[in-house]
């Protein structure tokens, strides 16, 4: 009523007065312009966008085999993609076979604070394009390289050296049968002996990498590594 009556007296103002209808423009105008501003308030979202979270897990084909690996544990950003690759590298807590937390930053003045033993194994996934099956180097190759000595680590476990001078030395292969383990390792030194261990699934060679420390426990390694191959290979048909 308060605009209205405004409204009423201004037009009665402006035909006394001609150059009053500029004031009645500006009121309107006030007015349009108020309300136009509150419908966009009304309107305007108030949510806001969010970047999309990675899947938890991403079907990748290596060597023309599918997989099924958890993204956080893929270590190579490049790779974080699902579809063909060549090669795929992950890592996994040791003995939960989680995938790791994201790295802290480590400064200059905290880097030794922030050396802890080694808690991954590492496993790498890649076509092998028809080379030697990692079984027939153990049975083939290998022992073309190896001392003729057995050592028996316990009762299911057993070390051979390998040869100074071939081109496995310094390095010893491990082997069981129930639970199945071959692992070349390298021996402790400057740095703590690391071991390898190889399958083929398919097109794809699966490379498990672990410290040599570990072989005290070698049942639960080997059992993660049947586990890991299991919770990763894809759908079969």
């Amino acid at each position: 009523m308060t605009l209205l009556s405004t409204a009423q007296h201004l037009a009665r103002d402006t035909r006394r007065d001609p150059r009053s209808h500029m004031i009645l423009i500006m009121v309107a105008v006030t007015i349009a312009a108020g309300a136009i501003a509150l419908v966009a308030y009304l309107l305007w979202p108030t949510w806001v966008a969010r970047p999309a979270s990675a899947p938890g897990r991403l079907p990748v084909s290596v060597g023309a085999t599918l997989f099924n690996v958890p993204t956080s544990a893929i270590r190579r950003k490049i790779q974080r993609h699902s579809g063909p690759q060549e090669r795929v590298d992950l890592s996994f807590v040791f003995p939960s076979l989680e995938p790791p937390d994201a790295p802290k930053h480590v400064s200059a003045d905290t880097v030794e604070e922030k050396v802890q033993p080694i808690d991954r194994i590492f496993v790498s996934i890649s076509a092998h394009h028809d080379s030697l099956a990692p079984d027939m180097r153990v049975r083939t190759i290998y022992p073309r390289y190896l001392e003729q000595k057995t050592a028996p680590i316990d009762d299911a476990l057993t070390m051979r050296a390998f040869r100074d001078g071939s081109p496995y030395a310094n390095e010893d292969l491990f082997s069981a049968t129930s639970p199945s383990l071959n692992a070349r390792c390298s021996r402790d030194g400057q740095t703590p002996g690391m071991c390898l261990s190889e399958r083929r699934v398919d097109g794809a060679d699966l490379t498990f990498r672990f410290p040599r420390s570990w072989l005290s426990q070698w049942r639960e390694v080997a059992n993660a590594m049947e586990r890991l191959t299991a919770q990763m290979r894809g759908p079969r048909g």
